[in-house]
């Protein structure tokens, strides 16, 4: 789609709005037949800054307009920020007054839509006022508002369990039994690497003992812990034992809420296991179906089938951990309307105390990125999802967390359900960024947070296991950058009586 900026240099914010509400096109700045077009204009005035958008549509054309007062403008960030957002309101406009076609978030882009309506809410703005920002400003349908909404009151109440000093660690265990189609994380297949799960292990005990010295340095203290991957549960009992009573030995864990271990895929639950799990008090896992149906699973390359789901849940439950999540994806290769109704029906009927239900995303690196065969078309993923919320409201579950992603089909997004006080308290802390994620392991990413300016410093280790290991030294020596940002936090936090 060829697209004309005037008197504006935003590109960014006017192609992420045109990839939604037009998916596959892509940006063209040379007009050489082009026959679809926007045009995307901005004034500034002394009273009003307006954005105005054409687009030409297979013969359609619509307008758009939208601005805001120029005298809002209190510092470069916002003027930035409210140019940006009327930018995108006046595409979306155009968009729908041209294809008639609107979509579920509007004109919303960006990944936490909840933590916009909480720091409305934390502003002062009253419940019906977040609602009418994000219906009439952004034009989001009624029904995600609501899921918003609940989000953001979870991500509220989970604040309220917080205090400066908490931090959450995240535990990256890069090996998988398979690679599905659609994923780009970095994991290995175990078969293929098995000689490097051991030398792995022992480089991320070293971290951790690296952080053990640093957190009481910092004033920091673990409130969560979240062992994921790849497939944590690829690691056999004895390798899993290890890493996990190396943790218990290591680190204070005298404010820990939470520990949670993404047992993932099926055929890695082993009785065993989750003997170790539960003996040393981990309190959450996932079982993650993604479907219940063994066409869908062959075609995203799980190695199990959909009975193996129901033996992995029952060796889970006997085990005594006491709260279990369930993945499920829609819009899965091969699947229908219909099998995803069956598979969202059989798992509630095992009653887990969590679903996530995701949309899939065509993620760069993935397979299915590169292919793109037999996926459900984004109406049908629509209904998916319209019928997980209905089903899973009526089934005593409320949203908890909530993110949306790039190249996600329908321009839709993931969603935490559970029932009522079995929340991930890292899942809202991450989503929400409530305070700073550790990350140790291969792929992780640390995430060091102020929630009250927003600040982020990102520190990433690397993404494949042998690299990692290659550089284990420098990357605990990295971690020490947690020290003057969790210090200087609870300084500013004790100088204003926080």
């Amino acid at each position: 789609m060829f697209l004309k900026l005037i008197n504006h240099e935003y590109k960014y914010a006017v192609e992420q709005m045109m990839m939604v509400v037009f998916p596959g096109q892509l940006p063209e700045y040379t007009d050489e037949g082009q026959s679809r077009r926007a045009i995307s204009s901005l004034r500034v005035s002394n009273t009003w800054t307006t954005a105005y958008t054409k687009v030409l549509w297979d013969g359609q054309q619509g307008i758009g307009i939208s601005r805001v007062k120029t005298d809002t403008f209190v510092d470069d960030l916002t003027r930035d920020r409210m140019i940006q957002r009327i930018l995108k309101q006046s595409f979306y406009k155009a968009a729908v007054s041209c294809t008639g076609e609107t979509l579920p978030w509007g004109a919303l882009t960006g990944i936490r839509p909840a933590k916009l309506a909480s720091k409305a809410m934390k502003d002062g703005a009253t419940e019906r006022e977040t609602i009418q920002m994000f219906q009439k400003e952004f034009f989001v349908s009624s029904a995600r508002t609501a899921l918003a909404m609940d989000a953001a009151k979870a991500s509220l109440a989970a604040e309220q369990k917080l205090t400066q000093e908490d931090i959450s660690l995240y535990i990256g265990i890069p090996f998988c039994p398979t690679r599905c189609v659609y994923c780009s994380f970095v994991s290995a297949d175990v078969k293929r690497s098995l000689k490097l799960v051991d030398p792995y292990l022992d480089a991320l005990d070293r971290e951790i003992d690296a952080v053990a010295q640093l957190l009481p340095r910092a004033g920091a203290k673990v409130r969560t812990i979240y062992i994921g991957g790849g497939t944590p549960t690829t690691l056999n009992a004895r390798q899993l034992e290890h890493l996990i009573s190396h943790l218990r030995r290591s680190l204070d864990l005298s404010r820990l809420a939470e520990f949670t271990v993404e047992a993932g895929r099926p055929d890695t639950i082993t009785a065993d296991k989750m003997k170790v799990l539960h003996d040393l008090g981990v309190d959450r896992v996932s079982v993650n179906p993604q479907s219940m149906r063994d066409d869908v699973l062959q075609a995203m390359g799980r190695s199990h089938s959909a009975n193996d789901i129901f033996t992995a849940y029952e060796i889970v439950r006997k085990s005594g951990i006491p709260v279990v999540n369930m993945d499920l994806i829609a819009g899965l290769p091969k699947d229908t309307v219909e099998g995803f109704r069956y598979t969202l029906d059989t798992v509630l009927s095992l009653d887990p105390e969590n679903v996530t239900v995701h949309t899939l995303a065509l993620k760069k690196g993935a397979k299915l990125m590169m292919e793109r065969q037999g996926l459900p078309s984004g109406e049908e993923t629509a209904a998916m999802l319209d019928y997980a919320w209905d089903t899973l409201r009526r089934s005593g579950q409320i949203p908890y967390y909530l993110y949306r992603q790039k190249y996600m089909s329908g321009a839709l997004e993931n969603i935490g359900w559970c029932k009522p006080g079995t929340e991930g308290l890292y899942n809202i802390c991450i989503m929400e960024e409530l305070h700073s994620i550790l990350a140790l392991g291969a792929g992780g990413s640390t995430k060091l947070t102020d929630p009250n300016t927003g600040k982020i410093l990102r520190i990433a280790n690397p993404k494949y296991p042998q690299q990692y290991m290659e550089r284990i030294d420098a990357l605990c020596q990295e971690k020490e950058q947690l020290i003057p940002f969790q210090r200087s936090l609870l300084e500013r936090s004790n100088h204003h009586g926080l």
